[in-house]
């Protein structure tokens, strides 16, 4: 397979051309930490920004950064970490699923994939923080959408359209993205043995409390047998955790902590994990750690599931039951985690017709390429979405030349 290195936005732009001119389509990588994730791609050409990893503005007193699409996710992290800012939707490393280099990922596969943390039920997703982007669109021509101030939205903010774009409509050159002081400390509540249902309920009275809570996940005792780090610190046999996250200034996520322990009082008594600990526990939530490649699960297919969250405890404990799998919940039961059995179909056609029952979707992120050939990888969106979205395509790429086939089988010729 070609690889084409490019060193900054023009030569982009001259690589696009090209392709079309050529009838060429191209695979756009950073690094390439995500390569395994929607459909597989008919492209002989990979055109790989990483050589675009300059920090080109980073104005914390504003509380902006601008970087080029190729900056490596663990340097930005760790550069705006120095002055004690975050990007408050908690981007997701897929490393520990997907088995590649842990921080490996670059800016633009973070905002292309779309993939928010537990903080996404308060904060919102990548999309939410993305303030400006520059690109090449699949006319071969550079754009500018949004800009460099959190108040700049006149009309349709275009720049949204490529967060969960997964390269599709666009190739992202450099991008702004709002940040935010992190917060002074944390506080997570532990509760021990609930049922999954029960769990849910127990996360929905958490998340509707005045308490402000920004985290709360349930990983049952099944899903924990074999997981190590921060998880298995506090794991017990076949026992349940239901966590629950306050942020804040000391004094402030202290005295919520206390009170919201003696809200869910109903449901057990609530430990208290701080600071550090606390960090490591979200982490291991935001990286789904009890699914790691390394671990006895490599094998498995490892699905995303949203749905209401209402509905998730119910969902969960059903078709961890039906098949055999192992399911963790995230956003207070919004966002599931599966690891399900191997088959053929890595059970796709039950999981989907479960999943549109309660009104929502389900994509594969971790599975062999067999599994990944024979299946939609992205939920089937009904016609007149899908015609939308095919419009949409259309207007950035018309000759389809930008990741071809990468979230739509079918799409690849």
């Amino acid at each position: 397979m070609d690889t084409l290195k490019v060193r900054d936005a023009q030569e982009v732009e001259d690589a696009v051309r090209a392709a079309i001119a050529n009838e060429q389509p191209i695979e756009i990588v950073g690094h390439g930490s995500k390569r395994s994730i929607g459909q597989l791609m008919s492209t002989n050409a990979v055109l790989e920004l990483s050589a675009l990893n300059a920090v080109t503005a980073y104005e914390p007193n504003e509380l902006i950064i601008t970087v080029q699409a190729g900056a490596p996710m663990a340097d930005v992290l760790s550069l705006i970490d120095s002055k004690n800012q975050q990007f408050a939707f908690e981007p997701m490393d897929t490393a520990t699923l997907l088995g590649t280099t842990p921080g490996a990922g670059t800016v633009a596969g973070m905002i292309s994939a779309g993939l928010a943390g537990p903080r996404r039920i308060k904060a919102g997703g990548a999309r939410d923080h993305l303030l400006g982007a520059n690109a090449v669109s699949g006319f071969g021509e550079s754009f500018k959408a949004g800009g460099k101030v959190v108040k700049n939205v006149t009309g349709y903010d275009l720049c949204k359209l490529l967060a969960g774009s997964w390269g599709t409509l666009a190739v992202m050159t450099e991008v702004t993205l709002k940040v935010t002081p992190r917060p002074e400390s944390e506080r997570t509540l532990v509760l021990r043995g609930l049922a999954d249902v029960v769990a849910n309920k127990a996360m929905t009275a958490a998340l509707g409390s005045p308490y402000d809570v920004t985290g709360a996940a349930h990983l049952p005792g099944s899903a924990l047998r074999t997981t190590a780090g921060a998880l298995a610190e506090i794991a017990q046999p076949d026992q349940s955790l239901t966590l629950l996250r306050l942020e804040g200034i000391t004094s402030s996520a202290s005295h919520r902590a206390q009170s919201l322990r003696a809200a869910l009082k109903s449901f057990g008594d609530a430990e208290l994990i701080e600071d550090d600990a606390s960090a490591a526990l979200w982490r291991a939530v935001r990286d789904v750690e009890p699914f790691a490649a390394s671990g006895p699960r490599a094998l498995w297919p490892v699905w995303r599931i949203v749905c209401p969250p209402a509905a998730g405890g119910a969902f969960g404990e059903q078709l961890s039951r039906e098949s055999g799998g192992e399911v963790i919940y995230d956003w207070g039961g919004g966002l599931i985690w599966a690891a399900l059995p191997p088959a053929t179909d890595g059970h796709a056609k039950a999981l989907r017709q479960r999943v549109e029952k309660i009104g929502g979707h389900a994509t594969l992120i971790r599975g062999s390429d067999a599994v990944r050939a024979g299946i939609d990888i992205f939920h089937p969106q009904p016609a007149g979405l899908a015609a939308l979205g095919s419009r949409v395509k259309r207007s950035f790429d018309p000759t389809n030349i930008l990741n071809r086939g990468r979230m739509s089988r079918g799409s690849a010729t």
